[in-house]
């Protein structure tokens, strides 16, 4: 009922910055949250960011708290991550999510395909 697709990735060194977007489409979308995540090479999938679809709720990991931040636009119903000051340890591939508002990846009921952010230093 629901596809997400991510764009906006690319290769920057660290302290540059980059915008990722995630665009929801589908003829459902019920969804109360749209987060992202991330997957370095032989990581597990980590939280990033989450956001509330009704309000200005938003959560970070502690990791990119004041570096990034997440918002939407309800109309076209796409998600923004802002991300400042990058530095080697955001290097992964970036995917994002619809479900309940919660850090967990089993809690989310959609995913995008991923966009791979590299940062060089």
């Amino acid at each position: 009922q629901v596809q997400l697709v991510e764009s906006g990735g690319g290769m920057v060194q660290a302290g540059d910055s980059l915008t990722l977007s995630c665009a929801a489409s589908g003829r459902t979308f019920s969804s109360v949250a749209m987060g992202w995540f991330r997957q370095a090479p032989g990581k597990e999938r980590e939280f990033v960011a989450v956001i509330s679809w009704t309000d200005d709720n938003t959560y970070y990991t502690d990791s990119v708290k004041g570096r990034f931040t997440i918002s939407r636009d309800n109309a076209k119903n796409t998600v923004y991550l802002q991300m400042n000051r990058l530095k080697p340890e955001d290097t992964a591939v970036y995917y994002c999510a619809a479900g309940e508002f919660a850090m967990f990846p089993g809690l989310y009921d959609y995913w995008g395909q991923g966009t791979q952010v590299t940062v060089s230093s």
